[in-house]
């Protein structure tokens, strides 16, 4: 989209209040004009489909329809507008489901307003654009994906569970090569290799990861 173009936005949310201060703010921007509001799911897909906007703007909890549904109806469609989810959740599990379903950005609503603005700008050029909040929850979703989910799916050696037990139990190297009758030196090899097979960075994040898999 070229600068001198104004993209057209379509809001969905069933709180009033909120869509009029969106609504204020994005008339503060020449470069965005709001074309449609809806106050629930179901009107908000029957708008995209009749407006067919630029940029629709989309609430994640509301009654009925809510966000995520609402999302995969408007990609179902096939539209060309640019779904940005803009709401007060910030749990990783509603990032990951609607980045997964399609979503093209995710913002907090507390957000100041200029980032907001500035954010829907990259988002009508194509971009994918989130809060930088969201930004952190989304590399740690990531890494928790690439974990293994268990002692055998991370290839550890029968040895390397025997440690990782053993530091579970808040056993030092030191206290493992006693346990174990070999050299401190060849625990903190075993230490090594298992917290790089398990994607961790310290003891005490393995420790916590063999917990949760019992």
């Amino acid at each position: 989209m070229s600068d001198s173009e104004i993209a057209s936005v379509l809001l969905i949310d069933d709180h009033p209040l909120f869509r009029k201060g969106a609504g204020d703010l994005i008339a503060m921007d020449d470069s965005l004009a709001v074309v449609g509001e809806a106050s629930s799911g179901e009107e908000g897909l029957q708008l995209a489909r009749q407006l067919d906007p630029d940029l629709i703007l989309l609430d994640l909890n509301m009654k009925g329809m809510d966000g995520l549904s609402t999302l995969k109806a408007i990609k179902a469609a096939d539209l060309d507008g640019r779904v940005v989810m803009l709401t007060v959740s910030d749990s990783e599990e509603d990032v990951v489901a609607a980045l997964r379903a399609g979503a093209d950005g995710y913002l907090l609503k507390d957000m100041e307003p200029e980032d907001v603005l500035e954010r829907l700008h990259a988002a009508a050029n194509g971009r994918l654009v989130v809060s930088d909040d969201v930004a952190a929850l989304i590399a740690r979703a990531l890494r928790d994906e690439a974990r293994p989910k268990n002692p055998k799916d991370a290839g550890l050696t029968e040895r390397e569970r025997e440690i990782l037990a053993l530091i579970v139990g808040g056993l030092s190297n030191k206290r493992i090569a006693w346990e174990l009758d070999i050299a401190e030196a060849t625990v903190k090899v075993h230490v090594k290799h298992l917290l790089r097979k398990l994607k961790l960075r310290t003891r005490v994040e393995a420790a916590a990861w063999a917990v949760k898999q019992a």
